[in-house]
């Protein structure tokens, strides 16, 4: 399977709570449901056509916890709930002793060796929603194939970032970039190993 993270970010690459005010609300962070007035039909749309290419789901503990929580409410109610409820899902988290949102599998130990393994199966894209912890951990193992950006236009100042000081260098080649009605900059990157570096010569005439 291809492993594809798709990531909600702030134009100052903030990944935490973009969904709901009380969303994710730790270290503090109090400017969550910031991706909320952007939503639109054209990227529904979109993020329904990524959806159906995923034939696993893969998260964080917290991301787990709060989608656990929601998708099941939402059967009958939103288009995607069917999908996000059926598909199987992965976990990974030294914490849970259980994981009620069947079919789920508990992913603990070394996270990285398991998911290796996970991408050798045959299938479609192992997808991995929010879990910037997560996501930044298989950056950092070399494990991740794409990457897909929705960026609003929006700068919140404070909040848990996708790429933080410190972080796993990655290079990343454009595939794919659109824009939505509501202002979302939507940005499809495939990872390439580690970045090149260049020094910028002015070139004068012959």
């Amino acid at each position: 399977m291809k492993l594809v993270v798709q990531e909600f970010l702030t134009l100052d690459g903030v990944s935490q709570g973009p969904g709901a005010p009380d969303e994710d609300t730790s270290g503090g962070f109090t400017r969550g449901g910031w991706f909320v007035p952007h939503l639109d039909e054209e990227f529904e749309q979109l993020a329904a056509d990524w959806l159906g290419r995923a034939d696993a789901l893969l998260f964080g503990r917290r991301t787990y916890e709060n989608f656990a929580r929601d998708w099941p409410a939402m059967a009958g109610l939103h288009p995607l709930a069917d999908t996000m409820n059926g598909l199987p899902k992965y976990v990974a988290s030294d914490h849970l002793d259980e994981a009620a949102w069947d079919p789920t599998t508990i992913l603990s130990g070394d996270v990285p060796a398991h998911v290796a393994r996970l991408k050798q199966q045959p299938g479609g894209e192992l997808q991995v929603h929010g879990s910037a912890l997560l996501a930044q951990s298989l950056l950092a193992a070399g494990l991740v194939d794409e990457l897909r950006l929705v960026i609003a236009p929006v700068v919140v100042g404070q909040g848990r970032r996708l790429f933080p000081d410190g972080g796993a260098p990655a290079g990343l080649r454009l595939d794919g970039h659109r824009t939505t009605p509501g202002g979302l900059s939507v940005h499809v990157f495939q990872c390439t190993g580690l970045p090149e570096y260049g020094t910028f010569e002015v070139k004068g005439e012959a």
